[in-house]
């Protein structure tokens, strides 16, 4: 049994889990594609499903510039990357990469806080 089982939950939400958040679109893998074919150096780096959200991926540049976008699993971002030859990894073993971190305190003064 898992812990939230012991509330009974998953019985009384239905059918369907609740997120606060949207699913992914088209327009995301179109947005990430986008991202990776107009940059250098792409790699995709996928973030795990949460209570709030479904699987996110990460798509960082040769100079740490990145976008996020929904993915709805991880195999679906797996995929993409195949098609486009580009690398995949999963952010709970790797972590993100410092040239992102990097880009993040250069860009921070221009885009508010990230």
């Amino acid at each position: 049994m898992k812990f939230w089982d012991r509330f009974g939950l998953r019985r009384h939400r239905g059918a369907a889990i609740q997120r606060f958040d949207r699913e992914a679109t088209d327009s995301d893998l179109k947005a990430l594609v986008a991202f990776a074919k107009e940059r250098r150096g792409v790699e995709f780096y996928v973030e795990p499903e949460t209570f709030a959200t479904g699987a996110t991926a990460v798509a960082v540049a040769h100079d740490g510039e990145w976008i996020r976008r929904r993915v709805g699993a991880p195999a679906v971002i797996a995929k993409v990357a195949r098609d486009l030859k580009l690398p995949v990894y999963d952010v709970q073993i790797t972590g993100y990469p410092r040239r992102m971190r990097e880009w993040n305190e250069r860009n921070k003064h221009q885009r508010g806080t990230l």
